[in-house]
């Protein structure tokens, strides 16, 4: 699979995370921010310039597109690549960091052509509502695991079985790498999507987007445990109405809400 990178010149955070939601409905599905320009990454197959000609010709935005070939997404990554603690509960580091861990639990991964360094606002939010979730001899789904973090995460806090899925074949491996950092034995990837899954899961982490978690939502109602917990993001504030609808249309209950830098995460229980 290859990845087509779309830069767009904005030194407007707000706009630049308007874009991230709408260029999430066209199925982006990664980004990257500086503080000039906004990175997005989508599938070749699913690439279209008159999709993105027609979300950006509003704001009258400029950008490139590259084709990004199966190696390392950022061949910077090393170089700029920073711990992330998130305090006093995880320290997300690559292995080449030599520093001191203050935090009760580490990860340890290196991102390659798949989304999720634990840098952006949505990864945190989901770990902090991790923190407040009993994970211990529980069964867990990871729907749409990218990196692994939060899989990896899920065992670490004593969760029972993992089993983490995602679409695409890099984001496949570059998971199952970096269990194998985390010496971690009790996850099992799989590729594919919720289609495949059959069994129920007390705990579901679905950080992903407001269009795939709509589509999937009476797929995760059937697939979460009587009494189970979902903790979703991949979310901007303004997605909290139209989310929190559709879960409780399907049976989900709100029970708790994040937000950061205008992402939020929302756990739900099923009824």
């Amino acid at each position: 699979m290859i990845y087509k990178q779309v830069t767009i010149a904005s030194t407007d955070k707000s706009l630049r995370e308007l874009l991230i939601a709408l260029l999430s409905e066209a199925d982006y599905e990664g980004f990257e921010e500086t503080n000039s320009e906004l990175h997005a990454f989508i599938t070749e197959e699913a690439f279209t310039e008159e999709s993105l000609h027609d979300i950006l010709q509003t704001f009258g935005l400029n950008y490139t597109v590259a084709t990004i070939p199966k190696t390392n997404w950022n061949k910077d990554w090393e170089s700029n690549f920073q711990p992330v603690i998130v305090s006093g509960f995880c320290t997300i580091r690559a292995d080449f960091h030599e520093i001191v861990v203050h935090t009760p639990y580490e990860i340890i991964i290196t991102p390659k052509m798949s989304f999720g360094t634990g840098h952006h606002a949505t990864t945190q939010l989901m770990m902090r509502m991790m923190q407040e979730v009993s994970f211990r001899g529980k069964s867990v789904l990871d729907f749409g695991t990218g990196t692994g973090i939060l899989a990896i995460l899920a065992e670490k806090l004593g969760a029972d079985q993992v089993l983490a899925i995602d679409n695409d074949e890099w984001s496949y491996e570059n998971a199952l790498e970096n269990a194998g950092k985390n010496d971690c034995h009790r996850i099992h990837f799989a590729l594919g999507s919720l289609e495949s899954v059959h069994e129920t899961f007390d705990v579901i982490l679905a950080n992903i987007n407001r269009h795939i978690l709509i589509q999937y939502m009476e797929k995760l109602y059937h697939v979460t445990c009587a009494d189970g917990t979902v903790l979703m993001s991949g979310l901007l504030v303004e997605d909290k109405e139209v989310i929190v609808q559709a879960a409780e249309a399907n049976g989900f209950n709100l029970k708790a809400y994040k937000d950061e830098q205008n992402w939020i995460a929302l756990c739900f229980v099923k009824n």
